[in-house]
């Protein structure tokens, strides 16, 4: 593709790896970017973050198509992943430490599937208070990592498939389609207190954003090679 090609706008399907925040996915981008067409300027946005770590599917659009990143963010996602249950984590996934434990002896493979059927449909869900909203000017999770409590609103999200793909306790592998604005982490959190026990997310990988398909998309490396 040619300088054009990138300002005239580009939908670009990268896989992002583990550990990478998304903006450092688009940062990487733009800059080889720049530095391929030899140009000072051009903008490059992600359409949904992923969080660290997540893997899969990030929408990058550059140049005229940034404006239609909105219609990219709202459409429906879908993930698969880990719930390990019997333990609960601050964040609802692995950037904390477990900080509660639980008895698991009563989970059984009917209880697990009969219990994702509460999920199902639109719900109620928290935010984790460690996340990217905003309160008062300040991202949740800044206030989190000092210690600091606030009382997070709960917001209406649309759970359109909740499927559990395989059970080997503590861990249930899942597959979850949803609408935007659901958090995973929460829906491990309130998934585990559904059971009267606890749970939190130890993998997440989001397949799909509408009709885009992770399978379809470039690694970072692999999309700089083709540049």
């Amino acid at each position: 593709m040619t300088e054009d090609d990138y300002k005239n706008g580009q939908v670009l399907l990268i896989d992002k790896p583990l550990e990478w925040t998304s903006f450092q996915a688009v940062n990487k981008l733009r800059w080889h970017i720049k530095q391929r067409f030899n140009i000072k300027k051009i903008k490059v946005g992600h359409a949904g973050t992923l969080d660290p770590l997540a893997t899969g599917l990030l929408i990058i659009c550059t140049g005229k198509q940034t404006k239609e990143i909105n219609i990219y963010q709202g459409q429906n996602k879908e993930y698969t992943g880990i719930f390990t249950i019997g333990a609960t984590t601050p964040s609802y996934d692995l950037e904390t430490e477990i900080n509660e434990t639980f008895p698991i002896s009563h989970i059984t493979e009917e209880f697990i599937k009969k219990t994702t059927h509460q999920f199902l449909g639109e719900i109620d869900q928290k935010p984790p208070i460690f996340s990217a909203i905003k309160k008062e000017g300040r991202r949740l999770y800044e206030l989190a990592r000092k210690g600091e409590t606030t009382e997070i609103k709960s917001r209406k999200v649309t759970i359109s498939e909740f499927e559990i793909t395989t059970i080997n306790l503590p861990e249930i592998e899942f597959r979850v389609v949803c609408s935007k604005g659901t958090y995973i982490r929460s829906l491990a959190f309130d998934f585990g207190k559904a059971m009267n026990t606890g749970a939190h997310l130890s993998a997440l990988r989001r397949t799909k954003i509408g009709e885009f398909s992770v399978k379809n998309a470039d690694s970072i490396e692999g999309f700089i090679n083709q540049l």
